[in-house]
């Protein structure tokens, strides 16, 4: 701990080119690595007892989130328990909402709500600067910088947002689930796309500003988080979800080329290879519906990308036989290729940690054959 991994380049040269050295690094790159590197979305969490007790200390989620401290901390203590390949900067979805002008708070019951809920156009020339809006995640730029003095030499430092679709159904219906059926969100991406559409721009922008600021801060990979993608038919989430990933990729790419970008389009089903491919993200994350003989097929070996997930979460709180069984599977079907081990969703708090630590065991223990 406490090492700047910033002093020297982040690389081995190998019969005279340069390759990435940390393993997860070398997967998203497209190597087909001696073993899947594995992390676990909301690795850090409500799962873990220690998390409670910072949480606490920050007075609250909001106080958490924007204590580069607290954040800090909690984002280290699954690295101090478990061996894991990588650390994600400790942060939530709703902030970038915030940041641009909503008031979020977190509610018993409810989760991130964010007020006053975005309902149409003229609702969103109201929202702040973009000089503002650094202004108010820069607590978020700290904990990076902290932390890539804080991580291991080995452990990847992976940075995050939500994707425009994602966070524009929080605005929208003003809570961070989104509601049961997102009629709200659905209404007005259906019935006045052209009146909608100023939302998305306005967060495709605002999110290459922010993930931007990460990467300049020492996030080494991106995460885009695209939870709400399978709510939309499809020539819908070609509009609202693949355009807008595009344009940020190619933003960060044009910036930043050899920083990694995944995108996790949950739900997105037959239109992962699609996705895949349109947005030109290095690796694509796989919900636990995806069949992981597809993914191999689609795309790992036809579109030559890395692939990450797709554990049920569920199978993480079982644990046992059924856990071991199914990491297994997923092994044998997905490390043919470039591939990052991790669930098909984020961590639920009521997993054990023991299973967690099992699961990381079992992991890196594989050996490609």
């Amino acid at each position: 701990m406490g090492v700047d991994m910033r002093e020297e380049p982040d690389v081995d040269h190998v019969v005279g080119e340069a390759r990435p050295k940390k393993l997860l690094l070398r997967a998203l790159a497209g190597e087909r690595t001696e073993r899947p590197p594995i992390w676990l979305m909301r690795q850090a969490g409500r799962y873990l007892p220690e998390y409670h007790d910072v949480r606490e200390a920050a007075g609250g989620m909001v106080g958490l989130c924007n204590s580069p401290e607290h954040a800090v901390e909690v984002t280290l203590q699954p690295l101090r328990r478990f061996t894991l390949d990588a650390a994600i900067l400790f942060a939530d979805l709703p902030q970038i909402a915030a940041a641009l002008g909503q008031t979020l708070e977190y509610r018993v019951g409810d989760g991130p709500v964010l007020t006053p809920p975005i309902r149409s156009t003229s609702d969103i020339t109201e929202f702040l600067s973009a000089s503002r809006l650094h202004e108010e995640l820069a607590p978020i730029y700290e904990t990076v910088r902290q932390l890539t003095r804080a991580l291991p030499d080995e452990v990847t430092l992976i940075g995050y947002a939500g994707a425009p679709w994602t966070v524009a159904t929080y605005m929208v219906e003003g809570r961070g689930g989104g509601g049961s059926e997102h009629s709200i969100v659905k209404q007005w991406a259906l019935s006045d796309p052209e009146g909608f559409q100023p939302l998305i721009d306005l967060l495709t922008a605002a999110t290459i500003e922010f993930l931007d600021r990460q990467i300049q801060a020492g996030a080494e990979a991106i995460q885009l988080f695209e939870s709400w993608a399978g709510i939309l038919p499809d020539p819908l989430f070609r509009r609202w979800c693949v355009t807008p990933v595009a344009a940020i990729v190619a933003a960060l790419k044009a910036k930043h080329p050899s920083v990694p970008i995944i995108a996790f389009p949950r739900g997105a089903g037959l239109a992962y290879n699609g996705f895949a491919e349109a947005t030109g993200v290095d690796c694509v994350g796989l919900d636990s519906t995806v069949p992981v003989e597809w993914a191999a097929q689609k795309v790992q070996h036809e579109l030559g990308r890395c692939v990450q997930g797709n554990l049920d979460p569920q199978l993480l709180v079982a644990g046992g036989p059924a856990l071991r069984a199914e990491t297994d599977r997923i092994l044998n079907a997905l490390s043919g290729g470039p591939f990052v081990f991790n669930l098909g969703h984020g961590i639920v708090k009521t997993t054990p940690p023991e299973h967690v630590a099992a699961l990381a065991q079992q992991v890196r223990s594989w050996s490609a054959a």
